[in-house]
C-alpha cells in the first residue's frame, strides 16, 4: 500500500511516497492557488501537512531527509543505533524482584516480554490499526455522506457484505480508498 493519499476535492490527485504525493499537490497548488487538496496518512488514516516552500528539489530535500545534518549536534551516550529511550517505570516490590533475577537483569526481561505480546497479539492490533485508519479517513472524507454511520458500524463489526452494501454511492475515487484502507479489516 502507498504511504500518501492526496485528494483533490473528492478525486484522487496522487498516491505513493512521500516525495511524489507532495510534489503532485505542489504542481496542482502552483497551477491552481487555494485548491481544496487533503492530503493522508495511508497507515493512520490520519490527514498530514507537507512543507511545500521552496523549489521542488528543496521538498523532496526535506521529505527525504537530505537536509544537511548540524555539524554542532553532540552524540549522546548510549546505545544510537539501537534507538534506546530511558523512561520511568512503576511496579511493585515483588515485580522489581522478579525482573532482577532474570538473566540479563529487568530491562532486557521487559523487552523480551513487550516483543512477545506484540507478537501475540499482532492480527489483533493490525485489524484494529485497520479499522482505525479506515473510520478516520471515512470521517475526515465522508462524514456526510449517506450511510456513513451504518458503514462505521459495520467496519467494526467485521461485516464485510454490510460495509459494502453502506458504502455502495459514495464518490468512485473515496470509494476505492476507503475499500484499500478496510481490507486489512476483512481478512479473516
Amino acid at each position: 500500500m502507498p504511504g500518501y493519499t492526496a485528494f483533490h476535492g473528492r478525486k484522487r490527485l496522487a498516491s505513493g511516497a512521500s516525495i511524489d504525493v507532495a510534489l503532485a499537490v505542489k504542481a496542482l497548488l502552483t497551477e491552481h492557488p487555494g485548491a481544496d487538496v487533503l492530503v493522508f496518512d495511508d497507515e493512520t488514516g490520519r490527514q498530514v501537512d507537507f512543507n511545500l516552500s521552496g523549489s521542488d528539489a528543496e521538498v523532496a530535500a526535506r521529505l527525504s531527509g537530505g537536509e544537511p545534518a548540524k555539524a554542532s549536534a553532540k552524540r549522546a551516550p548510549g546505545r544510537p543505533k539501537l534507538g534506546v529511550v530511558a523512561r520511568e517505570v512503576t511496579l511493585l516490590p515483588r515485580h522489581w524482584d522478579w525482573l532482577n533475577e532474570q538473566p540479563g537483569g529487568a530491562s532486557a526481561t521487559l523487552r523480551k516480554l513487550v516483543d512477545a505480546a506484540r507478537t501475540a497479539d499482532a492480527p489483533r492490533e493490525r485489524l484494529r490499526r485497520a479499522q482505525a485508519a479506515t473510520d478516520r479517513f471515512m470521517m475526515a472524507m465522508l462524514g456526510d455522506q449517506p450511510g456513513y454511520e451504518e458503514a462505521a458500524r459495520a467496519l467494526y463489526a467485521g461485516d464485510a457484505k454490510r460495509f459494502q452494501s453502506r458504502i455502495g454511492g459514495w464518490p468512485a475515487d473515496l470509494k476505492a480508498h476507503v475499500e484499500r484502507l478496510a481490507a486489512a479489516a476483512f481478512e479473516s
